[in-house]
């Protein structure tokens, strides 16, 4: 019975392989995703790259591992003690039995919490449309007066004062004190703003403190800070830390600056390239001017001159020389006149002498001689003409005239009594009367036989 009962349990047990990969298998799908908060500890770093630690609170501890693959930055400032906010999911490690946490991301406890929320502010702000281009307003040329929002201890405001002294010193400056950093900040950097709104004294305000971490510029990811800065009527630039570090006041803002420094250096041009650009506007109005002054001056010179020939002086002399003018070309005119009918009279004369009785009497006279010659010379040439043509004619005639083939001997046979020419045999009998012309006289015959074609 002992025996039986051992050999059934021997049939029924797994191996440690498949406990493992079951208990791997219903941990990965038992528990998703999970953030879990704790401090770093055995912090091992292979020459593989990836990192092994734990995680510890006060009364437990689970092993990690971070693979190279899941790392997005650098991860040599780790170290044992910190507190840590681990994204992962929870497995096993079948070849020891280890229950772990494979790490996806990692970032400190503290910053992680704050970035959450970061995040959070920033879509539901963007969701609302306050970080749209469209509102942005532009900022003045030149603005009369600058506000600065910051804390009138820090080194922000000396490194904006020293940049605006040293760019553009004509511009006067406002200070609205405020603190920068801490539980108080968000609160009075909201009612400095709302101060250098209601007094409206400022072109332009600037937002502005030094470089830090995420909890440091906590300040200037306030709800109701980044509203006001939206609805404020005067243009507002963010300038919050160092290039890299971004806050909810940069994105609401009309214009951010990577620092403090250069923020100043927007919100006012540069005294050397503006005082250049003075002096080349300088140069132009006084060519302008110059150029102006010409023309004016020519102008001046024209209308003096007209002023000169209007004259009563200037206006007799001018007509004086026109009635001289006048005068010789009246002279010169009538001597072409006078020339001029001379000719036509001659030409006149000759064609009256053309047209004379005796004269077109004498041309007919020699029209009719002419005409007399040659129709007398086309006569005798038509004559002649019309005689050759008649030969000619003749000579063809004769060519195809009856007579001439009787003058070879042949005759014209007819039927004597009707006179019709016979051209047949058959239109004859034997003893038929027949007349046969010949070239001179006919001959009366009887027909004694008839020989046919056929025959």
């Amino acid at each position: 019975m002992k025996d039986s009962t051992v050999t059934a349990q021997s049939a029924d047990a797994i191996t440690v392989s498949e406990l493992n990969r079951q208990a791997k298998t219903l941990l990965e799908r038992g528990l998703a995703r999970v953030w879990v908060e704790g401090e770093l500890s055995n912090l091992a770093r292979p020459a593989s790259g990836h990192v092994y630690f734990t995680l510890k609170d006060k009364s437990a501890q689970v092993r990690c591992a971070f693979f190279r693959q899941r790392q997005r930055g650098p991860t040599l400032g780790l170290s044992d003690g910190d507190q840590m906010l681990a994204l992962g999911r929870v497995s096993l490690y079948e070849a020891r039995g280890d229950y772990q946490l494979i790490i996806e991301r990692l970032e400190p406890a503290g910053e992680g919490e704050l970035r959450r929320r970061f995040e959070l502010l920033k879509r539901k702000l963007a969701a609302e449309g306050l970080f749209d281009e469209d509102l942005k307003r532009p900022l003045p040329a030149v603005p009369r007066r600058i506000g600065v929002i910051t804390s009138p201890s820090g080194a922000a405001i000396r490194d904006v004062l020293t940049v605006l002294q040293r760019r553009f010193p004509v511009v006067p400056v406002t200070i609205y004190p405020s603190a920068v950093q801490g539980d108080a900040a968000p609160g009075e950097l909201l009612r400095a703003l709302q101060a250098a709104v209601r007094r409206a004294e400022c072109d332009v305000l600037i937002l502005c403190r030094g470089g830090g971490s995420l909890e440091d510029l906590w300040a200037f990811n306030d709800e109701a800070l980044a509203r006001a800065i939206r609805q404020s009527p005067i243009p507002v630039i963010s300038a919050v830390g160092h290039e890299v570090d971004f806050t909810i006041a940069d994105f609401v803002a009309d214009l951010r600056a990577p620092t403090p420094s250069g923020a100043a250096e927007l919100v006012v041009p540069d005294r050397i390239e503006w005082l250049r650009g003075l002096a080349n506007l300088t140069g132009t109005l006084s060519s302008l001017m110059r150029r102006q002054l010409e023309e004016e001056a020519q102008t001046l010179d024209w209308l003096a001159k007209r002023l000169a020939q209007s004259s009563p002086i200037t206006t007799v002399a001018r007509q004086a020389e026109r009635m001289k003018n006048s005068r010789i070309r009246l002279a010169i005119a009538i001597r072409h006149a006078v020339a001029a009918t001379n000719h036509r009279a001659v030409q006149l004369n000759a064609r009256l002498l053309r047209q004379s009785p005796a004269m077109q009497l004498e041309r007919d006279g020699w029209q009719f001689r002419d005409l007399r010659a040659r129709l007398g010379s086309a006569g005798h040439k038509l004559i002649d003409n019309l005689q050759q043509r008649l030969k000619l004619n003749a000579r063809a005639l004769n060519a195809v005239s009856p007579l001439a083939t009787l003058e070879r001997g042949y005759a014209i046979v007819s039927v004597a009594e009707s006179n019709n020419v016979l051209t047949d045999t058959r239109k004859v009998q034997v003893g038929s009367a027949v007349r046969a012309r010949l070239a001179r006289g006919s001959l009366i015959a009887t027909v004694d036989h008839i020989e046919r074609k056929d025959d």
